[in-house]
């Protein structure tokens, strides 16, 4: 289960629901012949307390959780109350007190401090004790110390580049060199960036044995966040985009200590077409075998980062197919796709090089192909009227491709079969109408392997 930290929850608190639950279920605090302890495993905003005042836990909006994790002496004492109480260091007497009286022994007991009694800039003390059931209670704990920042970074950070200068068109396939700036703005700490528009939650917690959060720093995913190589002040990064789309953004947000986002930047990124070149190698007799194709990568793209593989996408009417080829030593593939498209099929490839880099998609296609039959007859003309009632009438079926192994129809009165071709291709059927009126025919192929091909639709009228 995970949290997130700050302005932007995300995930439902599971475990610490089903412990409510189960504390909601237990009898008050017990008695015993033991003694309570001071509280262990302190948190605050699912970070871990800091006992220094002059360097507190940043949290922005909303209820200041904290917690820790009671305890007594006598290790049949199941459950225990928390107290906790509050101040902020300005006024030490304004003590303000929240407990939970059904807290379980040996694990995080959580209190919501109302935010309404937060003010924004100050920083606050908070300490806990354990009390059992006969109204004993332990030493408070240290103190902890956090800073309510409610304010957001009000500028957008600086974002500049030194081997992709902005207003131009830069030849792609390197990392991506970025400063980040914190535009003026004291107390930013680091920075997001995503090129999907949708930023990550910054600082998030997993909920670990006996409810202890697990605080991830935003910082520690370089994929997404950087932290500032001083408050108010910079960062480089080198980013690999997750594809190459010609025109990219890079979206950018400052956070301040507290994981408040400013602002945001974004930086356009214009880059020269860098797809491979895909050459058609083999001209297959039958449809649906084998084509070979050779990948030659873009010459700017394999000096940046030498190209170890190709990604091959088919698209025709019967779906979407994906496919990898390992590169060679010098950036080149072969490849035989068989393509199946009863349409046709348009390739769309792309190079991934060492450093991650994935170039622009270059396509191919092998037009628009037609793999209906020829459907022809001897007495019932397409599109016209002709014959009449119980005159029979001969129908011939050719291919427009090679490999046709049958045919298979249906009459508009109900008469279906197959029908095996000849070597050429060719096969005939008889019909003969019942009654006078307008017919459909519809005839597909089959080829040697298996594959059905696009439907002719064949219209006529009997006299």
């Amino acid at each position: 289960m995970q949290i997130s930290h700050g302005t932007r929850v995300r995930v439902a608190l599971a475990s610490i629901l089903s412990i409510g639950l189960a504390l909601l279920a237990a009898a008050p605090a017990d008695a015993a012949g033991g003694a309570p302890n001071s509280p262990t495993e302190l948190f605050n905003a699912y970070q871990a307390c800091s006992t220094d005042s002059t360097a507190p836990v940043y949290v922005g909006p909303g209820d200041l959780v904290l917690e820790g994790i009671p305890s007594d002496t006598d290790s049949t004492v199941t459950t225990v109350t928390e107290q906790f109480q509050s101040w902020p260091l300005s006024d030490p007497t304004q003590i303000a007190t929240n407990s939970d009286d059904y807290a379980l022994s040996g694990n995080e007991a959580a209190v919501n401090v109302d935010p309404a009694s937060l003010t924004n800039g100050q920083t606050y003390a908070w300490q806990a004790r354990t009390v059992d059931a006969s109204g004993d209670a332990s030493a408070w704990s240290v103190p902890c110390y956090v800073a309510v920042d409610d304010t957001a970074p009000a500028s957008a950070p600086t974002v500049t580049s030194v081997n992709y200068p902005a207003g131009q068109e830069d030849q792609g396939g390197a990392p991506i060199r970025l400063t980040l700036g914190a535009n003026g703005v004291g107390d930013v700490g680091g920075f997001g960036y995503t090129w999907v528009g949708d930023f990550p939650v910054a600082g998030t917690a997993e909920i670990g044995a006996h409810g202890i959060p697990q605080f991830q720093s935003p910082y520690s995913d370089p994929q997404y966040f950087t932290q500032a190589d001083t408050l108010g002040g910079s960062a480089t990064v080198s980013l690999i985009p997750p594809s190459d789309t010609g025109y990219i953004i890079l979206s950018v947000e400052s956070l301040d200590r507290a994981f408040n986002a400013s602002p945001v930047t974004t930086y356009d990124i214009r880059l020269t077409p860098d797809g491979p070149t895909i050459t058609q190698v083999s001209h297959p007799s039958e449809f649906g075998k084998p084509t070979a194709f050779k990948l030659t990568p873009n010459p700017q793209i394999q000096a940046a980062s030498p190209v170890v593989s190709y990604t091959v996408v088919d698209n025709n009417s019967q779906g979407q197919t994906s496919t990898t080829v390992k590169a060679d030593a010098v950036g080149n593939a072969e490849l035989k796709l068989p393509l199946d498209g009863i349409y046709g099929d348009m390739l769309s490839v792309t190079t991934t090089s060492a450093d991650g880099w994935v170039s622009q998609p270059e396509s191919w296609n092998n037009g628009n192909v037609d793999t209906t039959p020829t459907v022809s007859s001897n007495v019932y003309v397409e599109n016209g009227t002709s014959g009449g009632v119980g005159v029979r009438g001969t129908f011939t079926f050719a291919p427009k491709v090679k490999g046709v192994a049958g045919y298979t129809y249906t009459f508009s009165d109900g008469t279906t079969g197959s029908v095996k071709a000849d070597d050429k291709g060719d096969a005939r059927v008889s019909w003969t109408p019942a009654q006078s009126g307008s017919y459909d025919l519809n005839v597909y192929a089959i080829t040697k392997s298996g594959i059905q091909l696009a439907t002719y639709y064949y219209s006529f009228t009997v006299n």
